[in-house]
């Protein structure tokens, strides 16, 4: 990646470093804290909003992202700690403005209402079919177990996950 094509972000002139971060795909050079977390670094310095802070304490998924593929909660990441690595957020799934076919899938499945949830059970799958195409309905809920939903009673979620599993 050039850097003439990187975006320098945050507080430059106070403390903190600069953390180089690959965010959906582009490299982001942001000043950061040491106690900065992932998920303030992504919403508040990258305007990166689709990760959610439900709880904070890594108890409910709403602020999952992928990092190098895998979920991770990013209440609990701290920014510092992942330079270079690839993040991953609802964000970067599109492709050239179109969902892919698991976000398409929450919404015709109506997996999706409040929205809150909905951006970190979505990477959690993600990243679960990344790894076994065709995961079994317990295999589904088992990824699923740490992403807390107030509103659909996951039925239909798991619909969704089931309805693109297979799918390239």
């Amino acid at each position: 990646m050039k850097r003439d094509n990187v975006k320098n972000l945050g507080n430059e002139k106070g403390p903190g470093r600069i953390v180089s971060l690959i965010v959906n795909g582009e490299e982001r050079l942001v000043t950061v804290d040491d106690r900065d977390t992932l998920l303030d670094v992504l919403r508040n310095k990258l305007s990166l909003t689709g990760a959610k802070e439900g709880c904070g304490t890594g108890e409910c998924g709403s602020c999952t992202v992928l990092l190098d593929g895998q979920p991770v909660l990013a209440c609990l990441t701290l920014a510092v700690g992942v330079g270079g690595k690839k993040i991953t957020t609802i964000e970067g799934l599109a492709v050239n403005g179109r969902l892919s076919p698991l976000q398409r899938a929450f919404i015709d499945h109506g997996a999706v209402q409040c929205g809150f949830c909905s951006p970190g059970m979505i990477l959690s799958a993600t990243a679960l079919l990344s790894s076994n195409a065709k995961p079994s309905r317990q295999e589904i809920q088992k990824t699923l177990e740490g992403n807390l939903c107030r509103c659909t009673g996951y039925n239909k979620i798991i619909d969704a996950i089931e309805s693109v599993k297979g799918r390239k």
